[in-house]
């Protein structure tokens, strides 16, 4: 069963939550919306029935959401459980409350508990305690599953099993929609990635590492058709076994450390496998500045300008962190002068 948002518009008073946009995530796909907390609260009581579109629909297989529906399934960030139950004890409640003709043996194997199905909750770790509620929405055996940041915090088992059972949600044909502000989660889980906020909804281009064209081996020219050179613009970072491209608007500053280059966007850190002197020299015409020796700066995300000393300085940049970036001596000479200042 198919979800599907057509014009979908959410204002709370003059404030525009998120512009219309379009997305269609079909059975047997896996897709990330990747968001501030906002938004996603605004998607999931969207989907819950609790608020209305301001503009647009969204469509559950070929009907119009009105209210909510047994075909979509949640798995929230944060819901309790009954802890002075069992784990199967919790999950025979589940079956009984949605009348569901789940196997409770199988839905337990599937999140590795079967050695605890005895032990109460109150007695699990924070990780098994999610794959407890993944376990329930199993058993819930809905068309649609939205989960809201699903690997948040879990133990490196538990992730696994995750991943696990999206692939076995794709096999089964369901649809998968996961609510995110952690790109890396995204990316690692989702076929398709899609970034929506106050600018609207964008895709966020992502590769296989076993891809045949890596983005890594692609020249920074390529001869067009008509002999003509073409700059690839965009900045591939590394996510596990994918790659993800960003444009250079959405740096806010790179670092180097212990001779990795990372990519800094909106606090997070993404590796990417050029030295920083490559990067200066892609980044340059688009505004990017060497301010430090491990350093390369957006100066349009810069606020302020920092004297501590005669020779100490740094930039300030205006994201929500308030990011302290090193300037150097020689580089500050450098900034003034671009600046026209004396």
């Amino acid at each position: 069963m198919k979800l599907q948002f057509m014009g979908a518009e959410k204002r709370v008073n003059d404030t525009i939550i998120f512009p219309s946009f379009n997305l269609l995530v079909n059975p047997g796909q896996v897709a990330a919306l990747y968001s501030s907390v906002n938004v996603r609260e605004q998607i999931i009581n969207l989907l819950l029935g609790k608020t209305g579109l301001s503009h647009g629909e969204i469509h559950i297989g070929q009907n119009l959401l009105k209210q909510p529906t047994k075909n979509i399934g949640f798995l929230f960030l944060n819901v309790a459980l009954y802890e002075r139950l069992s784990i199967e004890e919790m999950l025979h409640f589940i079956k009984s409350l949605y009348a569901s003709n789940q196997n409770i043996d199988q839905a337990i194997k599937a999140v590795h508990l079967d050695h605890k199905r005895k032990l109460k909750i109150d007695k699990l770790s924070y990780s098994e305690s999610r794959r407890v509620q993944f376990s329930c929405l199993l058993l819930q055996n809905p068309a649609i599953y939205i989960l809201e940041e699903p690997d948040q915090n879990l133990d490196l088992e538990s992730k696994q099993i995750f991943l696990s059972l999206l692939q076995k949600l794709r096999q089964l044909g369901k649809t998968v929609l996961i609510l995110t502000g952690n790109m890396e989660s995204a990316v690692t889980a989702a076929d398709e990635v899609y970034k929506l906020d106050g600018s609207g909804l964008s895709p966020i281009q992502i590769e296989s590492d076993d891809s045949k064209t890596s983005e890594y081996q692609l020249e920074e020219e390529q001869q067009t058709d008509m002999g003509q050179p073409v700059q690839f613009k965009k900045i591939p970072t590394k996510v596990k076994d994918k790659i993800v491209l960003f444009n250079p608007p959405e740096i806010d500053y790179i670092e180097s450390r212990e001779g990795q280059s990372f990519i800094h966007i909106k606090g997070e850190a993404f590796p990417n496998d050029f030295t920083l002197q490559e990067l200066e020299n892609r980044l340059m015409p688009f505004g990017f500045f060497r301010c430090h020796r491990s350093y390369i700066v957006n100066l349009q995300k810069v606020r302020e300008v920092i004297t501590w000393t005669r020779n100490s300085y740094s930039l300030v940049l205006e994201d929500a962190h308030k990011s302290s970036i090193p300037l150097s001596k020689s580089k500050m000479a450098v900034l003034k002068e671009m600046l026209g200042l004396k």
